[in-house]
């Protein structure tokens, strides 16, 4: 299962709206004249009275609605940019920091443990993403935060990727200091944001988290369930129509929904078999991305040309 999050363009609506009201709403005062002192003191009509309330009534909401939110992403670590202290850790994103600061990279590869042990496959990395300039952004043991952290902290500037694949949000509920599943949605809903805010026409694939346990009754794999059960709303909002949500899932599953040792050994990582059949699932994807940003990139150019020719 795969979704194209499309823009839904909603006419523009203002949340106040003022009303400039005719001289008739004043009796004492002529058309184009000034208001007299003792209209000043007018007190307003009972239907301007009703407006006057649903404006405050609307600030008040506007105020309480920023608060609670600030409030939300406080409380939520998911959202709440951290790093991690271990050497490699550190040696490996100066290593990114590096390879980015040459440029020349077009495919970003975002995630935690699971996609870092690409690197243990580099004939299926070159395989499957090759060709795309890739870097891989997966750290063991990261969560959403710790993700959040590196792109903040990666020179970013300095290369215009087309696309990014995104694997995150195990870690934040299989571990102790971790996060509820919704929490861990919306850290991932974080860093796509974090990408768009950055790189406008980036296409985005979004993976549904991996199954963990061998059953599908099994604790964690219920909670990753949660996880991707809660990403398709909340990547609705405010898309801009570069969001693909996949669900490859069931490559790695039985028809019983059972997760063989064969694929991941230890129901968290997939094997040599694991990633090839992942590279085998996302590569239509990762096409689609890239043809979708190529298109979308000529249009951009075409505009300036057009217009040069209207002139």
């Amino acid at each position: 299962m795969a979704e194209w999050f499309e823009v839904v363009n909603h006419p523009c609506r203002e949340a106040l709206c003022f009303q400039v009201h005719p001289t008739s709403a004043y009796p004492n005062t002529r058309r184009g004249s000034t208001l007299s002192h003792s209209n000043a003191k007018m007190h307003p009509s009972p239907s301007h009275l009703g407006e006057i309330m649903n404006v405050k009534a609307l600030l008040i909401a506007f105020v309480a609605g920023l608060l609670l939110t600030t409030t939300a992403q406080a409380q939520n670590r998911a959202l709440t940019p951290v790093d991690r202290q271990n050497e490699w850790w550190v040696n490996r994103h100066a290593a990114n920091v590096e390879q980015m600061s040459r440029g020349n990279i077009d495919l970003l590869l975002i995630g935690d443990s699971i996609t870092h042990a690409w690197d243990q496959h580099p004939d299926l990395y070159e395989r499957f993403f090759g060709a795309r300039n890739p870097i891989n952004l997966g750290f063991s043991g990261d969560q959403t935060a710790h993700v959040l952290w590196r792109l903040e902290n990666l020179p970013l500037d300095r290369i215009s990727p087309k696309v990014a694949m995104i694997m995150i949000g195990t870690n934040n509920i299989g571990h102790r200091e971790g996060t509820t599943p919704q929490e861990a949605a919306e850290g991932i809903v974080a860093i796509v944001q974090k990408l768009q805010n950055q790189y406008p026409g980036i296409q985005i694939i979004v993976l549904k988290v991996f199954p963990r346990d061998e059953r599908p009754d099994g604790e964690l794999r219920q909670r990753v369930n949660e996880i991707n059960a809660a990403l398709p709303a909340l990547l609705r909002r405010g898309n801009q129509g570069t969001v693909f949500l996949a669900d490859i899932n069931r490559v790695f599953l039985d028809r019983n929904g059972i997760l063989p040792k064969e694929i991941m050994d230890d129901f968290l990582h997939p094997g040599r078999e694991g990633y090839e059949r992942w590279g085998n699932a996302v590569s239509p994807f990762i096409e689609r991305a890239f043809q979708r940003y190529d298109r979308v990139e000529r249009r951009t150019q075409m505009f300036p040309r057009l217009r040069a020719l209207f002139r």
